[in-house]
């Protein structure tokens, strides 16, 4: 009777939190679709008429657009190069440079603990004389700092993780190196390399200093809704609440469409073994 009765506790216990957790979500999320009285009156609606004006002025106005457009091409060009740069060398790492392996892994996390400030600063003068300044391109350029990086940094241990005697047994079977990689060891890596590059995705899609710093006209989507409050002099809760959650939604997609193709990689993996 104990057991069961401290089971509960612990269950409703789990669920409290992650009620706390999931709270402000919600509670941005009703936002989005309430008008200003409805927002700042004393005593919060739970119930209210709905309305897509919010959403209508973020999607009306076209420096959101444009900032939104700007974010998905920046964010998806440096993630993919990152990954295309970053999850070979974690490999190369994890097998055939594992007496240097630490030390290189804790350079490249270094690069981490840099602030946004002292790369800005300097990326401001080199891109006012090579004329890239305020321009895709160059943010892409910055933001490959962070996403190879991280993604050298997280793969590298997924990849140690792999058995060396599959790779070598797929070795015996007559398969290049580059085949091993493709169609075993990437393949086997491939849930820990999901995370990797949600997580790295997630660093660059909310980065706002840089983006901030370097691209004063071709603005990212954070730095257009960190503007917002200067629609009018009343703060546009209504509006803050709905850039929010279009901000959350590219992400949600992004990992829907990688949960996508992480699992026909493993499915055609399995096949491949097979």
């Amino acid at each position: 009777m104990v057991p069961l009765i401290l089971r509960i506790l612990a269950r409703l216990a789990l669920g409290l939190l992650v009620l706390i957790a999931l709270a402000p979500i919600l509670w941005t999320a009703l936002g989005a679709f309430k008008e200003l009285r409805d927002i700042v009156t004393p005593v919060p609606k739970l119930f209210f008429t709905p309305t897509l004006d919010n959403f209508a002025t973020i999607l009306g106005n076209p420096t959101i657009r444009d900032g939104l457009v700007n974010s998905v091409l920046v964010v998806a060009a440096s993630v993919g190069i990152g990954a295309l740069l970053g999850i070979p060398a974690a490999h190369t790492l994890a097998r055939h440079m594992r007496r240097r392996g630490d030390d290189i892994q804790f350079f490249v996390l270094s690069l981490r603990f840099m602030p946004p400030v002292a790369i800005a600063i300097p990326f401001i003068v080199i891109y006012l004389d090579l004329g890239i300044y305020d321009s895709l391109g160059g943010l892409i350029l910055v933001y490959l700092v962070t996403t190879i990086s991280t993604m050298i940094w997280l793969a590298t241990p997924a990849f140690e993780r792999v058995p060396p005697e599959i790779e070598e047994a797929a070795a015996m079977e007559g398969c290049s190196e580059a085949e091993v990689f493709w169609r075993i060891s990437l393949p086997v890596a491939a849930p820990s390399l999901f995370g990797a590059l949600v997580f790295t995705f997630v660093l660059v899609w909310n980065e706002l200093l840089l983006a901030l710093t370097l691209a004063a006209q071709n603005a990212t989507l954070p730095v257009v809704a960190a503007s917002i409050t200067s629609l009018g002099k009343e703060v546009p809760w209504g509006v803050i609440n709905a850039a929010t959650v279009v901000l959350v939604l590219p992400p949600l997609f992004f990992i829907g469409l990688l949960m996508g193709l992480i699992n026909s990689m493993i499915r055609s993996g399995g096949r491949t073994k097979g």
